[in-house]
């Protein structure tokens, strides 16, 4: 491994596990830089520029979700906590900070490279797509798939990669309510429990960062029962 660039940079501060989570990733294709201190994690992460962080939430120096919080204010690209906690509370505030997933400890070290997999794969085909008719508008609403970016009202609007997924995923189907077990195949690949908070979460705070109220909701409505519905009429003035 190498303080130059990689493609994921692990911050875990447990030594043995970083290695041997290190080097289960390098055999399926991967370099990996690691930082065992959550105070050294931003400028490891500056000098590394990875695709993907991988990032412990019990470090020490600096907590994980503090470097979450500082890494979003640059870093458009995936980052996926490893948590020992694996209550729906905390899951929660992980994805609030601006995670786009989790895995829960002990790690399994195939589901670690699943979702890993995942996210970059989505990332890389959101970017490359271009047969998916430009820009997408309602209201004052603007969505770029190409560029990735989102405007409220020409002001730009800072998503997560998965807060962005839900987004196109949610207006590629206005109009149409969407259950929680498609929102959860579509962003991470696996079917829905039944049980898992996080699309939940994820909508809570998507509506905050587009101006939708959280008690009475008008563009993103909660169906029920049945999953969740992006309003097509409902992208102007609201306050």
């Amino acid at each position: 491994m190498t303080s130059d660039s990689a493609d994921i940079l692990l911050v875990e501060d447990d030594r043995r596990l970083a290695e041997l989570t290190a080097e289960f990733l390098e055999q399926n294709g991967f370099s990996v830089a690691i930082e065992s201190r959550g105070d050294r994690a931003l400028a490891r992460f500056a000098g590394t520029k990875p695709r993907i962080v991988l990032l412990d939430l019990n470090l020490p120096g600096t907590d994980g979700l503090t470097i979450c919080r500082e890494l979003r204010e640059t870093f458009d690209g995936p980052i996926l906590i490893i948590t020992a906690h694996d209550s729906d509370i905390d899951q929660v505030v992980g994805l609030e900070a601006g995670a786009d997933d989790y895995v829960t400890k002990p790690v399994n070290p195939m589901v670690l490279l699943a979702r890993t997999r995942a996210l970059l794969r989505r990332v890389e085909a959101e970017t490359s797509s271009t047969g998916q008719g430009g820009d997408i508008a309602f209201g004052e609403l603007r969505i770029s798939p190409t560029s990735r970016k989102v405007s409220m009202a020409d002001e730009p609007v800072k998503l997560t990669t998965h807060e962005f997924e839900l987004l196109l995923l949610l207006a590629r189907n206005a109009g149409k309510v969407l259950s929680r077990d498609e929102i959860f195949n579509h962003l991470r690949g696996i079917d829905y429990d039944g049980t898992d908070r996080s699309i939940d979460g994820r909508v809570s705070k998507l509506r905050r960062k587009l101006g939708d109220s959280a008690t009475e909701p008008v563009r993103i409505k909660t169906v029920w029962g049945k999953g969740y519905l992006f309003v097509r009429d409902a992208w102007g003035d609201i306050a």
